[in-house]
């Protein structure tokens, strides 16, 4: 059971904790038990026949039972939520770890929506099934089973009473639980849906409002809010059903001891302290089967929400790395490494009609840039994340300074790539945190550095704080410019083997295109550097440019020897400039 998997797996480090709290809940619940006893002993041997003493010295054990009783309880609750707590905070780290291991498509299969809940909310409901468990199923069934022990102690002859009503609480509460279980399973749906929806339009809202579509996203987000509504107050009418029944079980219970009781202590068969014991073993009884029930409600969801982490946790990431040995990491490393060689590589997403990439070879030699165009959907963008490792080829072989990228872990490869990504994107912190993002260890002056080259030193150092001025969660309090030249600054910084642009200029004017250009061009002297690019202005000076056209490497050469030879090329060049301009 996916349930019981994640849970013991994740508190094995806290047994010490979970044996404390079953030691505090079995002195709470012992002394518990024998309260009614002692009370039904002061009615009996007390005040029935007059015996002050008794009274008191019973009266003063009671009161210390009492206390033991309180001190165990909240030892047992303090050491239960720490436990609870700390299996949440490990559950959320090894949900994080395996997202962070899986690929790009593994993710996309998956979804950020549902991945988030599953760090979150799901996790939550495990975390809280735990504290409970803690708190009231290691009482239950000791207070259960002691509870009848106790009351046949006082009279086996009421003890039908309990061998009719806790049955049929079960039976009852079982029916029920049986019916929450697929509508549980439907809510965690719904949460995902209503969070896809939420975080779709809240990213997206500049564009919903500049086509004025506030009114079709606000039904949008009605109907996924009235969906889960729906199967919330489904849930809701189950346990409004629930409760009275187990009260109406109680309150019956509690009518027959009397009624029958009360006909024993005519007759002389119980005495008046014993029965008012049974009653109360007969309630704590019935409380532990409350609190059973309490826990049966919570466990449908628990265990939806268990599945679905181990979902995550248990999937095999599409990606794996062989490992580097000393020879390849020394030859990855070495003096004018950075080759990057495609041989022969195929790729397609699942479900796609064809390929997106096919049969694509080329080398892009240290020292040199290489520039990759075609038309929209071409596969620019997947060739890159295709050199990066953000996806494997289904065919063929990367390989980077003669080293298969499937050799790589991700680590390795970060120290060697970096990305300048089509969509820039910026952490909360600040401008520094973020362009030490590749390279922890960057010195203020290397920053700066970076970001001469990149052409915004001049609005940071304009920015109250310069490299420490604040920036929020995806750069949103800087410009589209800004946030892709900190991002190409965050690449600079890094010094790697290789740099990947995937038009990560698109933003800038001409002018500081030129000029980012040129800077670039000196800083990168020793490096591997491959743009994509849809300006050509922006490319036309790369030492080997490269033609896709669906998927299919068509050209390569210069740009004066694809004007000649590529027809493809020169119609992706007459569509923004003469052919005479282009040539000057």
């Amino acid at each position: 059971m996916s349930l019981l998997h994640l849970a013991w797996s994740h508190l094995k480090p806290y047994r010490g904790w979970a044996l404390l709290v079953i030691l505090f809940q079995l002195i709470a619940t012992i002394a518990a038990l024998l309260l009614p006893s002692l009370n039904a002993e002061i009615i009996d041997r007390g005040i029935a026949l007059g015996d002050v003493d008794f009274i008191w010295s019973t009266g003063v054990w009671m009161l210390f039972v009492c206390f033991v009783q309180a001190v165990s309880a909240v030892l047992a609750v303090y050491f239960g939520a720490r436990t609870a707590m700390a299996l949440g905070r490990d559950i959320r780290r090894s949900v994080y770890r395996q997202v962070d291991r899986l690929s790009a498509l593994d993710l996309g299969r998956f979804g950020s929506a549902t991945l988030i809940t599953r760090g979150t909310n799901d996790v939550q409901q495990v975390q809280m099934l735990v504290l409970m468990t803690f708190n009231f199923m290691v009482t239950a069934p000791i207070m259960c089973i002691g509870g009848i022990i106790m009351a046949l102690r006082e009279d086996v002859g009421l003890s039908w009473l309990v061998w009719v009503s806790v049955p049929l609480l079960v039976v009852v509460v079982g029916l029920l639980v049986g019916r929450l279980m697929p509508l549980f399973r439907q809510m965690q749906h719904r949460i995902d849906g209503i969070n896809g929806v939420l975080r779709e339009q809240i990213m997206g809202i500049r564009v919903v409002r500049a086509f004025v579509r506030e009114p079709h996203e606000t039904k949008r987000y009605d109907d996924a809010n009235e969906a889960l509504t729906n199967v919330s107050v489904r849930v809701g009418n189950i346990f409004v059903l629930m409760f009275p029944i187990i009260m109406m079980v109680l309150h019956v219970a509690t009518a027959a001891v009397l009624w029958f009781g009360g006909y024993r202590v005519e007759a002389g068969q119980m005495e008046v302290g014993a029965l008012t014991a049974f009653l109360q073993y007969l309630l704590q009884i019935l409380m532990a089967v409350m609190m059973g029930v309490f826990m049966t409600m919570m466990i449908p969801r628990a265990v939806v929400c268990a599945e679905r982490i181990e979902e995550v946790l248990e999937t095999e990431p599409s990606m794996d790395s062989s490992g580097l040995t000393d020879d390849l990491a020394a030859q990855l490393t070495a003096e004018g490494s950075g080759r990057v060689e495609f041989s022969g590589v195929s790729f397609g997403y699942p479900g796609a009609e064809r390929l997106v990439i096919d049969d694509v070879s080329f080398v892009a030699e240290p020292g040199h840039t290489t520039a990759i165009v075609g038309s929209t959907g071409s596969g620019k963008t997947t060739l890159l994340q295709l050199a990066s490792r953000m996806f494997d080829p289904a065919s063929g072989e990367v390989r980077i300074s003669g080293v298969p990228l499937t050799a790589l872990t991700t680590e390795d490869l970060a120290g060697v790539v970096a990305v300048v990504p089509q969509k820039p994107y910026l952490f909360s912190g600040t401008i520094a945190t973020n362009l030490r993002f590749g390279r922890t260890d960057a010195t203020d002056s290397e920053l700066w550095e970076a970001l001469r080259v990149a052409q915004g030193e001049d609005f940071v150092r304009d920015r109250p704080g310069g490299l420490d001025s604040g920036v929020s969660q995806g750069g949103t309090n800087v410009s589209g410019g800004q946030r892709q030249r900190l991002c190409i600054a965050r690449a600079l910084a890094a010094r790697p083997r290789v740099y990947l642009f995937d038009d990560s200029f698109s933003a800038l004017d001409v002018a500081t295109d030129a000029r980012l250009r040129a800077a670039l061009a000196e800083a990168t002297t020793d490096a591997t550097v491959i743009i994509v690019a849809q300006r050509v202005a922006t490319i036309r000076d790369a030492d080997q440019i490269l033609v896709l056209d669906a998927g299919v490497l068509v050209a390569r050469g210069t740009h004066d020897e694809l004007l000649t030879t590529s027809e493809t090329y020169r119609e992706i060049v007459e569509s923004q400039l003469s052919t005479e301009g282009a040539d000057r």
